[in-house]
């Protein structure tokens, strides 16, 4: 088989996430369908709220993107069978990404990539392997240096013996229902899918610099005024593009696109259910959970002013296994609706 780099930054390559059993994953996915199906109106109009959560280990069908419907039903940091997996409690430091591929390159693939999608955490460890390889430096190196281009300066790798400045303790709940500290853990074997410490101020700025990077093209009247996206406005508008046979599970109108969960805008009948453009992403660990959404401003032709124009929310908490995305979607659409003319 051939694996691109597409495919694993859309999670379409077949490669396992925490989960070893592939019968175990399809009797899960089959579950979920079964949830998204709508039987009664005012069912599926509550489902259409969403569903959530992880994080740059950021669609199922792994549970940790449980759904804000069951969410409310219960406490926050609930127990997660998802977090069950053992090898999220991993120990072992590893020296590269090329060494922590030891972990599943020998297992088989769940099925023919690009047939079907299925979040993977390990995905986006290969994914980084590509990315060492391809820029001539460690990967984590090649993020630092990125990190700080966008003067993200609070973002730092989750190395357990280097002193970081307001390092958050991290909670979870034990068996009984009792808060604890989480457990010791080890993130080098999966730095791309959950392996960074941030804040709000840095993934603030984070979402600012895609946001401008999509939009400065959009500013015909400012040519040459305005300085260039991190990115090409058509990178960002690709990597905010569907990608088909993807899923969503924090939100049921999404698709996943690359490394982004997507929504698009669409609107069936007049003075019914609009659905607005927006681009988010979840992120669950042991002990903590964040959301990052991004919803771009409708800008018309000859737009004035400068980018960014729209909404950037995220929320971060040193909590386990909390659904963020809904959340995160209702304070957008709050500021989104302050901002339009009245």
């Amino acid at each position: 088989v051939t694996i691109t780099t597409r495919l694993l930054v859309s999670h379409l390559s077949g490669i396992r996430h925490y989960e070893k059993d592939i019968a175990k994953v399809k009797e899960e996915k089959e579950k979920a369908n079964r949830a998204l199906k709508p039987t009664k109106p005012h069912q599926d109009k509550e489902q259409r709220e969403g569903k959530g959560i992880e994080k740059t280990d950021s669609a199922k069908p792994r549970k940790e993107h449980d759904s804000e419907m069951k969410s409310r039903n219960s406490k926050p940091g609930r127990r997660d069978k998802e977090f069950e997996q053992e090898e999220y409690y991993l120990k072992e430091k590893f020296e590269s990404v090329i060494e922590s591929l030891k972990i599943f390159k020998n297992d088989p693939l769940f099925f023919k990539p690009g047939d079907q999608f299925l979040y993977s955490t390990y995905g986006f460890t290969l994914l980084s392997a590509v990315v060492e390889r391809a820029a001539g430096q460690k990967f984590t190196d090649y993020m630092l240096k990125m990190f700080r281009d966008l003067d993200m300066l609070s973002t730092v790798l989750d190395d357990n013996e280097a002193m970081i400045y307001n390092r958050a303790r991290c909670y979870v709940y034990n068996k009984k229902g009792r808060l604890v500290n989480a457990p010791y853990v080890d993130n080098s074997y999966k730095w791309a899918g959950g392996g960074f410490l941030s804040s709000v101020g840095d993934l603030l700025k984070f979402g600012n610099a895609l946001l401008y990077s999509y939009q400065v093209g959009q500013f015909k009247s400012s040519a040459g005024k305005l300085l260039p996206g991190y990115l090409k406005p058509g990178t960002v508008s690709m990597m905010w593009t569907p990608v088909p046979k993807t899923e969503v599970s924090w939100d049921r109108d999404g698709k996943y696109a690359m490394a982004w969960a997507v929504v698009e805008k669409q609107q069936q009948c007049g003075c019914c259910r609009q659905q607005r453009h927006y681009a988010s992403h979840t992120g669950g660990a042991v002990g903590a959970s964040s959301v990052l959404l991004i919803l771009p401003e409708e800008l018309g032709p000859g737009a004035g002013g400068a980018p960014p124009r729209g909404v950037v929310v995220t929320i971060v908490c040193n909590m386990q296994s909390v659904s963020l995305n809904g959340t995160a979607l209702k304070i957008a659409r709050e500021f989104d609706r302050e901002k339009r003319p009245q």
